[in-house]
């Protein structure tokens, strides 16, 4: 049935020039999972072999191609969103991207630097977006900058959340993290709110991934082989990653009644990743928790002192964490990223619409270009 889903949706998309759409811009919160090159505008320092699926060059993606949010924007007929934080030959017509790798929801109260997290918190996106907006509204019409009356019109998407589950976790354990999950879930609720008070009116919220499937934490977390299950996934974790996503999806739901007119919608990416983890064949791929792009071969092709691109010593001999030939197989990019093989497989199963709570008709009100 998922996968007939899948076909079904991808064969009813209309040619680029029957399109036409109710959204005219979409503005993006996130961390790397939809950054299209915040963080590395930020602080230039991406190498190979990043992007070489599809830009065949490093692109700010931390993929070897594109991510879902690029197939979204392909879907509804607008170029790849560009990072707020890029300043040359930045076009914002359709909406801007303010993700950053690393990013959380909350701010974490330690050094950013020293727990190698972004400086870029969902609060931070939210003051970029209402900046851009102000300037919008001085500026008029201009060639790169969307009309003023945009923000009523345009998709607001989350894909944020993951590091703030993840960064602590190897410390405080599974109980710890739990405490500050229902903080999480309030502030991404307020900073809707917001975006509600600025005109917004639609709203795409991601779930969760299941990370106890992920090969970097099935490397560094604590656990046993009693905690994995027949795919090979932490229990504990994923169990954890599921309470979370339920209060979210509770959270939006109560959020969404209580706003006028608004759409606030809970996007079930967890299931499709999921499955992808769990029946790679199913859906043209080999590789469910093996890293493309690591070192250590198997099971999981993950170290964490020898990342995706880098080289080091390793008892005396210079190792180099590679790509293998073949991403297009694999769910699993660097060990904690997707390929986009696996990126556009997500995409698809989103727009056949079974995956929104409340259900939401983004096919009715786009119609919606073949992603490729």
């Amino acid at each position: 049935m998922w996968a007939l889903v899948l076909v079904l949706t991808l064969s009813s998309c209309v040619s680029l020039s029957q399109a036409n759409c109710e959204f005219e811009a979409i503005f993006n919160f996130g961390d790397s999972n939809s950054d299209t090159g915040g963080f590395y505008a930020a602080f230039p320092a991406q190498s190979g072999p990043f992007g070489m699926t599809y830009f065949k060059r490093p692109s700010g993606r931390a993929s070897d191609g594109r991510l879902a949010v690029d197939f979204l924007a392909q879907a509804l007929g607008f170029p790849y969103l560009i990072p707020y934080l890029q300043s040359i030959r930045s076009n914002y017509k359709h909406g801007a991207n303010y993700a950053t790798l690393a990013s959380t929801v909350l701010l974490p109260n330690t050094s950013l630097f020293v727990s190698g997290l972004s400086p870029f918190s969902l609060a931070i996106q939210l003051n970029q977006m209402k900046e851009f907006k102000a300037n919008v509204l001085k500026k008029g019409p201009h060639a790169r900058l969307p009309a003023r009356d945009v923000f009523g019109k345009s998709l607001y998407t989350f894909d944020i959340g993951q590091n703030d589950f993840t960064s602590d976790l190897a410390s405080i354990g599974i109980q710890g993290v739990k405490q500050i999950l229902p903080q999480v879930v309030s502030q991404i609720v307020e900073t809707i709110k917001v975006l509600y008070a600025e005109g917004g009116r639609t709203f795409l919220v991601f779930n969760l991934a299941p990370i106890g499937c992920y090969p970097a934490f099935l490397t560094e977390l604590p656990h046993n082989s009693s905690d994995l299950d027949q795919y090979g996934c932490m229990i504990s974790y994923n169990c954890a990653v599921s309470d979370y996503n339920r209060m979210l999806r509770e959270k939006l739901h109560e959020t969404g009644t209580r706003l006028p007119n608004a759409s606030v919608i809970y996007v079930d990416t967890h299931s499709v990743k999921l499955e992808l983890f769990k029946h790679p064949s199913s859906h043209g791929l080999k590789y469910g928790t093996k890293a493309c792009c690591g070192y250590g071969g198997d099971p999981y092709n993950y170290n964490k002192q020898l990342y995706c691109g880098s080289s080091r010593k390793i008892d005396g001999t210079l190792r180099t964490a590679s790509a293998c030939s073949d991403p297009e197989n694999y769910v699993s990019w660097d060990g904690i990223h997707a390929t986009e093989a696996a990126n556009r497989i997500v995409t698809g199963a989103i727009l056949s619409g079974f995956y929104f709570d409340p259900p939401f008709p983004l096919s009715k009100l786009c119609d919606l270009h073949p992603i490729v």
